[in-house]
């Protein structure tokens, strides 16, 4: 059964490649699959990660995963939340994205506790315009004062998680990709998938 991930992200292709491993490969959308660029209109990330995977499993056959992923910031009432991926603008750059929310948790002075966040990871699975399920995790943690290291991608920089005095982006990735929210989705996702294969 061929795994297609909803989305144009190698970032993400890649990490989720990894934690999947070999036992189900997975690829990403290519520029010549006739499937426009999804509006992520949804109001949870539940929402959005439900519309990526059922609109591609119209277009597109196999097995189809949507990723709708996002951090949230308890000094800043859960921002970026759901619009991280467009925090600062559809066109602002992760660095940018990284300093505006430097600036807005120095604008409420938060310290200390007050720095908690988490990433969110949704995952729905669909097949010919149907939902077969979805699978959430989260990691725990806080941000940083400044951003450090150099792997990862995104708001990895500035997220250390809980039990680490590394940000995502200074570990390895063998480290990461076992405890991160992707991880923890699809660590639920796994198991599931040769029944979800089977189904169709």
């Amino acid at each position: 059964m061929q795994l297609i991930l909803a989305t144009r992200n190698s970032h993400k292709l890649r990490e989720i490649d990894q934690i999947l491993g070999a036992e189900f490969p997975i690829r990403a959308l290519s520029s010549s699959d006739q499937v426009a660029e999804i509006d992520e209109s949804g109001s949870s990330y539940k929402e959005n990660a439900i519309l990526k995977a059922v609109t591609v499993s119209r277009h597109l056959s196999g097995l189809i995963v949507g990723d709708d992923s996002g951090l949230e910031v308890d000094a800043l009432g859960g921002a970026p939340g759901i619009y991280s991926a467009r925090y600062g603008g559809a066109t602002a750059t992760s660095e940018e994205k990284i300093s505006k929310l430097l600036g807005e948790l120095a604008n409420v002075h938060a310290t200390g506790d007050q720095r908690a966040a988490r990433f969110r990871c949704l995952l729905a699975v669909a097949n010919a315009g149907k939902l077969l399920g979805t699978f959430e995790g989260v990691a725990e943690g806080k941000i940083a004062e400044a951003a450090r290291g150099a792997h990862g991608f995104g708001y990895d920089p500035i997220f250390m998680p809980d039990g680490f005095a590394k940000t995502f982006a200074e570990l390895p990735d063998e480290v990461k990709n076992n405890i991160s929210h992707r991880a923890k989705a699809i660590h639920k996702l796994k198991p599931e998938l040769p029944a979800l294969c089977g189904a169709i």
